[in-house]
């Protein structure tokens, strides 16, 4: 079949790699793409949210399945779009615009959860009319405090903050537009303590399949610290995602969540994404996504085994209760280059070296341009160098080792990746 890949980052790089494993897989294009996806597929110059040339393209190129990476097409219809009469033959990975709501609204995935009995942090949803309301909350609560945009803000719209009168700075200003629209609307949580992870559900809205687990480190700086980020790296498996802990994340979230997709009767085909922490051997949401994690996909889906077309395929189908995945038993390690000053401002073209020394790794393009017959970065976030290795240890020294020969100016990553495993 012919497939197209909706992106242009890292996740779809690995996307790419892995459709194209499938001999399933007839031709791959990648909308837009990046000069990584170009070595598995065919890059086509059309953007993610130009709904009427995608659909152009894909009648004219008899494209049996989209594949949508980032959740931004999600949130804004994609799949509502092509459930029109002419183009509801072409499978779509991906919810529709209301589903996408798990991810696209804070406040929306809250009472989702509270609906269902799914464990997550108490909260308060705050707006410009009652913000005087929402102060006093703050004031109630203990610190550190937690803020989120309502809306999508890049992975960067969660503050988490120590000081209560900062806290009330902070909420005035995101209610004020620090993050554009997504911030009209805050949602307030506790603050919960433990280690963070990720699960990854594929569901055709009844079923679902579980992809291997993984951890992220979002915060910039070594040991966790300054300023999040969309991710500096991520590893899978997770050493304390032990049986009992997977066993809880199955009953207490994972099953009642496709089950109140199903009762919603939401338009759900693709991916949920559990951001989990793990608060003394109990798990609870932290959020929704309603795609694959980035850079978490780069460290999980060189583990998957199984031929990844064909599971989707029975996703669009709705017969992933006949399905298995296979994975492989290697640990997987990620460490995400970014450019100097990322996540606050930082600059672009500047030429990469070094992209042809890299060896026992995988290397997906995230932030990068062909320019002038070099590769240079132009994003924050720029490569992203898998390890896949029996021994953790040595999967972390081999994507140090490699990171390391990747060269361009104000190039940054963590060298404590899995530090804390």
């Amino acid at each position: 079949m012919n497939i197209l890949l909706i992106g242009s980052g890292g996740r779809e790089h690995a996307l790419a790699w892995k459709l194209t494993q499938s001999p399933l897989c007839t031709s791959l294009y990648i909308a837009p793409g990046n000069p990584g996806t170009a070595a598995s597929g065919i890059n086509v110059d059309i953007k993610i949210n130009d709904f009427a040339a995608i659909k152009s393209f894909c009648l004219s190129h008899d494209i049996s399945m989209i594949v949508v990476g980032p959740e931004a097409p999600l949130v804004d219809g994609l799949t509502d779009f092509f459930r029109q009469e002419d183009t509801k033959h072409i499978g779509i990975i991906g919810p529709s615009a209301y589903a996408a709501q798990l991810e696209g609204s804070k406040a929306f995935a809250k009472k989702f959860m509270q609906k269902y009995n799914i464990p997550t942090a108490v909260s308060m949803e705050v707006h410009a009319g009652n913000m005087e309301e929402g102060q006093r909350f703050l004031e109630s609560m203990q610190a550190p405090y937690v803020l989120k945009a309502d809306g999508l803000a890049a992975g960067k719209g969660v503050m988490i903050i120590d000081g209560i009168q900062e806290a009330k700075t902070m909420l005035r200003e995101m209610l004020s537009g620090k993050f554009g629209k997504a911030s009209d609307t805050v949602v307030i949580e506790t603050f919960l303590k433990g280690i963070e992870f990720s699960v990854f559900a594929l569901t055709d809205g009844k079923n679902y399949l579980l992809l291997p687990e993984a951890k992220d480190y979002k915060r910039i700086g070594t040991g966790d610290t300054g300023l999040n980020t969309g991710g500096m790296g991520a590893v899978s498996p997770v050493s304390f995602a032990d049986e009992e802990l997977w066993q809880k994340v199955i009953d207490r979230i994972v099953k009642p969540t496709i089950s109140g997709i199903y009762a919603e009767k939401m338009d759900y085909t693709g991916f949920v994404f559990f951001g989990l922490i793990n608060v003394d051997g109990d798990p609870y949401v932290i959020e929704y996504n309603c795609r694959m994690g980035d850079p978490e996909t780069e460290a999980v889906l060189p583990r998957v085994k199984s031929d990844w077309v064909q599971l989707l395929q029975a996703a669009v189908e709705g017969r992933l209760d006949k399905q298995s995945i296979e994975t492989d038993d290697r640990y997987a390690v990620t460490v995400m280059l970014v450019s100097g000053g990322y996540p606050e401002d930082y600059a672009k073209n500047k030429v990469i070296q070094g992209l042809d020394g890299i060896e026992d790794s995988l290397l997906f393009h995230a932030g990068t341009a062909a320019f002038n017959g070099d590769i240079v970065t132009s994003g924050g976030r720029v490569l992203a160098v898998t390890t896949l290795h029996p021994d953790f240890k040595e999967a972390v020294r081999i994507s140090m080792q490699n990171a390391d020969k990747i060269q361009y100016e104000g190039k940054y990553y963590r060298n404590d990746i899995g530090f804390d495993l």
